[in-house]
């Protein structure tokens, strides 16, 4: 993993992020020494953001079967 100054840092700011993006992380340290890391958030979707399956059903069609299956229980 990469190492740079907050100075550094500041003037190529755009490489950074490729960098972070290809390798995964790239630090930054403060001349104080306190390190900071800069790495890429993978896209988040919501758990149930899935795509719709085409049934080539209408509602009352699927309706109907969600009656019949709660007749036998």
């Amino acid at each position: 993993m990469k190492e740079y100054t907050y100075s550094e840092a500041r003037q190529r700011l755009a490489e950074l992020l490729d960098l972070a993006q290809r390798e995964g992380a790239v630090r930054i340290r403060r001349r104080d020494g306190s390190v900071f890391m800069i790495s890429q958030i993978a896209d988040m979707h919501a758990p149930l953001d899935v795509p719709g399956v085409d049934l080539r059903m209408t509602r009352n069609e699927i309706l109907d079967v969600i009656r019949d299956g709660r007749k036998f229980t």
